[in-house]
């Protein structure tokens, strides 16, 4: 009988030590190999261009969207299409006005988490601009002029002071020479979802933002309830603190030792 008793006893907690490994296999953190970045206004993909090489460099898959900023459905749209790209689940990533788009486009099921870098994070149906209005006026905005198409661009010295403010004039310039005009839409635009209620997220601060209002950033991280870093950078981080910030995205992305 003792011995019927042991192998009872025996029995239950092998099936209990297994059903735990079990739980933690399924609930631990997995590694995401795909990552999708999503630029802002007054940039390009080539905004990404010493974040990618980190990233690559980790065995990570890459994909940097070209949004053609003319309208927030047509740059979802953009995003949309290189989801249904990847081969797995998602991190997708977005910097300033690119917040907008992955709020939106984020709701798709392989999207597995939000990286925000010094980015909009709007609620749905959220009044952006108005929110803007609760803090003092980011010193870029002044420096955005609209042509007789209706496409506005930030001027080159409002680009080289206030947009890339901490980089070297000269680098400066080469973005400058890249940046896409904007369409009047995405001044009105809002969202109708925001996914960061349903999805991980993560947001980079830059304290010496002078197109973001740095406040503004940090009310927009604590809404989100964001794992949170600040970078004492411009508005362009992930230009002049790309280290930090592909840091960022591989913890976001579970990589091994973030």
């Amino acid at each position: 009988m003792k011995l019927r008793h042991l192998s009872a006893i025996a029995s239950l907690v092998m099936a209990a030590c297994s059903a735990t490994a079990h739980a933690d296999s399924t609930t631990a953190p997995q590694e995401v190999k795909n990552i999708v970045l999503v630029h802002g206004l007054f940039a390009d993909g080539s905004s990404w261009g010493k974040v990618i090489p980190l990233l690559q460099a980790k065995g990570l898959h890459v994909t940097a969207v070209q949004n053609p900023t003319t309208s927030l459905d047509n740059d979802v749209a953009a995003v949309k299409r290189a989801l249904a790209q990847q081969n797995g689940p998602v991190i997708l990533v977005a910097h300033s006005y690119g917040g907008m788009v992955i709020s939106q486009a984020g709701d798709e099921p392989e999207v597995k988490g939000l990286v925000y870098i010094a980015a909009r994070a709007p609620e749905a149906g959220e009044d952006y601009p108005a929110l803007t209005k609760k803090y003092p006026a980011a010193p870029a905005s002044a420096g955005l002029k609209w042509n007789n198409g209706g496409y506005g661009m930030l001027t080159e010295s409002a680009f080289i002071h206030d947009f890339a403010g901490d980089l070297p004039t000269k680098e400066a310039l080469s973005y400058y020479a890249v940046q896409q005009p904007i369409g009047k839409a995405i001044t009105q635009a809002k969202t109708t979802m925001a996914a960061w209620h349903d999805k991980p997220t993560w947001y980079a601060v830059s304290t010496e933002d002078r197109t973001i209002n740095p406040d503004l950033e940090r009310f927009m991280a604590k809404r989100m309830h964001a794992q949170t870093i600040e970078l004492k950078s411009s508005h362009v981080s992930l230009i002049s603190q790309p280290v930090a910030v592909a840091n960022l995205i591989m913890k976001a992305a579970h990589v091994p030792g973030y």
